[in-house]
C-alpha cells in the first residue's frame, strides 16, 4: 500500500506541476530549463513522429537551403540539419536561453559545422529578415510562446514565398498543441495545409506560405 500511494502521490505531482506549467507559459515564456537539455535530445520511444530524422525527412530539405530551427534546444535538430543543406546552406539556430545556444555551438565546433549561426531570441521580437528561410521548424515550441498569433506573423513574414513551416507536437509535453488549436492559428495567419504526418501521440503538420 505505500509504494500504491507513493506512486499515486507522484501522479499527482506531476499533474498538477503540468497543469501550472500550462497555465502560466499562457502569460510567460517558459522553456525547458537548459539543465533539462539531456532530455530535449532524446527520441521519444513511443512515436516516430517526434524522432528529429523523421521531421527533417519530411521537409525535403535541398543543399543550399536556409533553415530556422526556434527553440533550438540543444540543437537535436540542428545538427543534422546543417548536414543536409550541406556547406552551401544555412542553419539559424534561435533560441531564447544562451545556455541552449552554447550547447548547439560546442557541437558545431566538436564536428566541424560551419554553417549554423545562432540567434538568441525568442520569436515574435522582430529579430527576423522578411522572405529570408526556405523551411522554419516549431518542435514541441509552440505552446511555450505567451503571444503566440504574433510568432507565427513573424514566421510567415520571414518564410520566402512556397516556403515551408513544419510544427511538431507530441502529447507527452506539458507545452501541448492539439492540432485543431494549430490548424486554427496557421489558418488565421495566412498558412496553407501541406502535409499532415501523425499517430495516437503525436502529429507533424507541415504548412505553406503561398507563393506569389
Amino acid at each position: 500500500m505505500d509504494i500504491f500511494y507513493l506512486i499515486l502521490g507522484l501522479f499527482i505531482f506531476l499533474a498538477l506541476t503540468t497543469i501550472i506549467w500550462r497555465f502560466s507559459s499562457r502569460r510567460i515564456s517558459l522553456p525547458c530549463p537548459v539543465w533539462l537539455g539531456w532530455l530535449v535530445e532524446l527520441d521519444n520511444p513511443f512515436t516516430k513522429i517526434n524522432q528529429a530524422a523523421t521531421i527533417i525527412h519530411h521537409l525535403s530539405i535541398r543543399p543550399g537551403m536556409t533553415v530556422l530551427d526556434v527553440g533550438c534546444g540543444p540543437g537535436r535538430l540542428a545538427i543534422p540539419l546543417a548536414y543536409k543543406v550541406g556547406p552551401k546552406g544555412d542553419i539559424v539556430a534561435m533560441d531564447i536561453q544562451v545556455g541552449m545556444l552554447d550547447k548547439v555551438k560546442k557541437k558545431a565546433q566538436a564536428e566541424n559545422l560551419t554553417n549554423i549561426s545562432f540567434l538568441h531570441s525568442g520569436i515574435g521580437e522582430k529579430k527576423l529578415k522578411n522572405e529570408y528561410f526556405d523551411r522554419v521548424l516549431l518542435v514541441t515550441v509552440l505552446g511555450e510562446i505567451p503571444n503566440r498569433e504574433m510568432a507565427l506573423k513573424e514566421i510567415f513574414d520571414a518564410l520566402k514565398p512556397g516556403g515551408v513551416l513544419s510544427i511538431t507536437e507530441i502529447i507527452f509535453d506539458p507545452h501541448y498543441q492539439r492540432f485543431n488549436t494549430v490548424n486554427q492559428l496557421t489558418s488565421a495567419i495566412g498558412f496553407q495545409e501541406r502535409e499532415i504526418f501523425k499517430d495516437r501521440f503525436a502529429f507533424t503538420l507541415n504548412l505553406e506560405k503561398p507563393a506569389r
